[in-house]
């Protein structure tokens, strides 16, 4: 296998990780692809710098921090347990290719605004990441096909958790992970959340390579909990925000209005996204998906700014100048007033189709080992003295406490002005009618609305 080292060491600054060591030909030659590139006009937040004004970094940075950890890790790994005996579960550096690359390109294939994008045009980041290793007309998968015939779809392999070698898979994809870790602190850094922080110094030291995948050890254990804390204060506080949220349900709506005009025939030529047609029609290509980006889709919104549809031009509007939906939470409970609301809604001149969402934001700061479930999560093991494993919330009561257990809420999305007071108002006694479910944030059911003071 060709991984050829450069003559002399090559960085890049990073105000996280200070350095980003590149030692090798191969790495530095697909950061150099357009592929990758690419990656430096795609935000790694999305529209979390509506809310987190610095939250503006890319997933160019990202993904070299993911790939300095990973480097961080084969060097800890080669220092401190190199394999003596073939099947004796210590580390082989001969993976130290697969891993390098398989971290530097585990999000090539995030696309324009990534997620939101994904769900209204039906795409697969990793699949779509695949098909770059892959696809023999890329210039990233002939640099892989360089380092050796089979390698493409080794790396893609890491991406589809299939590599034979838990380890690896484990380095780039697992409740501790090169990609979480780097994530973490870089949007912490970015958007000032210091409770995002953790002693990743700490945890790479105490990592350690085993038969089955990667251990800690029991002393530093600690950091390792601190990690799982800051991964539940960065979702409750950052990934979960209101605001992101209820701008990513503006950016929904606004492509989805725009593909429903072209699917009904009324886009107008003079404002027709070229670059987009391909995912109305649903005919996309690599070559099509690649030429897309946040500066394209804004370019489009911008002009859109302009359109006669009132609707397509209201949301290109409420995005591009910052004006998101407001919010209430509600329960299982409360849900059946949704339609209600709606209707309210539409009496106030919106149509509820576009201006109202229900949205729900869950996650699970750490799940335990279940190989009944559906997509089964590797668990946290913490390496005893004597070599035995213990999963990590059996030591820790801290992470036991929020073990299993999903946090989030689930949100109705509406315009701000559903909120007003103006008693002289047309729609006032709607917008009153609108507000007396409303309490503190949340709905409430009809028998407490009634309790409740008017205003």
């Amino acid at each position: 296998m060709l991984f050829e080292k450069l003559p002399r060491e090559k960085v890049f600054r990073d105000p996280v990780h200070n350095y980003v060591h590149v030692q090798h030909r191969v790495i530095l030659d697909l950061i150099n692809t357009p592929e990758f590139q690419r990656l430096r006009r795609i935000k790694q937040l999305g529209v979390s710098d509506y809310v987190f004004q610095g939250a503006e970094h890319t997933r160019f940075a990202h993904s070299l921090g993911v790939y300095e950890i990973a480097r961080e890790m084969c060097d800890n790994f080669v220092n401190n347990y190199p394999t003596q005996t073939p099947g004796d579960g210590l580390w082989d550096d001969a993976e130290r290719p697969v891993v390098l690359c398989a971290a530097l390109l585990h999000d090539i294939g995030h696309g324009a605004y990534s997620h939101t994008f994904e769900h209204i045009f039906d795409t697969d980041h990793e699949a779509i990441t695949r098909a770059i290793l892959t696809d023999p007309h890329t210039n990233v998968n002939k640099i892989l096909r360089g380092v050796g015939p089979e390698f493409p779809e080794m790396v893609a392999s890491v991406i589809n958790h299939t590599y034979p070698n838990p380890q690896v898979v484990q380095m780039i994809s697992s409740q501790i992970d090169a990609d979480r870790m780097d994530y973490l602190l870089h949007d912490a850094y970015y958007t000032g959340t210091k409770y995002g922080l953790f002693d990743l110094s700490r945890i790479l030291r105490v990592m350690r390579p085993y038969s089955d995948g990667i251990a800690y050890e029991a002393n530093g254990m600690h950091a390792v909990e601190d990690y799982v804390v800051s991964r539940f204060q960065m979702y409750q506080q950052v990934y979960f925000h209101p605001v992101s949220r209820g701008m990513e349900v503006i950016l929904f709506h606004l492509l989805k209005r725009a593909k429903f005009l072209y699917e009904s025939g009324q886009f107008e030529s003079g404002f027709s996204p070229r670059l987009l047609v391909p995912f109305f029609e649903q005919t996309f290509n690599l070559t099509d998906y690649l030429k897309l980006d946040d500066g394209v889709l804004n370019t489009y919104f911008t002009y859109w700014l302009d359109y006669p549809d009132s609707i397509l031009s209201d949301f290109a509007d409420r995005f591009l100048n910052r004006r998101p939906l407001k919010s209430v939470t509600f329960t299982d409970q409360t849900a059946y007033l949704l339609p209600r609301l709606r209707d309210l809604v539409a009496s106030a001149g919106f149509d509820p189709h576009y201006y109202t969402a229900e949205n729900d934001s869950f996650d699970l700061p750490y799940d335990q080992y279940d190989p009944a479930s559906a997509n089964p999560k590797t668990q946290i093991e913490i390496m005893q003295k004597d070599g035995t494993l213990e999963e990590l919330s059996t030591l820790s009561p801290l992470v036991a406490a929020l073990s299993g257990r999903a946090t989030g809420d689930k949100r109705f999305y509406f315009p701000k002005e559903m909120l007003a007071t103006q008693d002289s108002n047309l729609f006032s006694p709607i917008y009153e009618k609108f507000q007396h479910y409303l309490l503190n944030g949340g709905l409430i059911s009809v028998s407490a609305s009634k309790c409740r003071p008017c205003r």
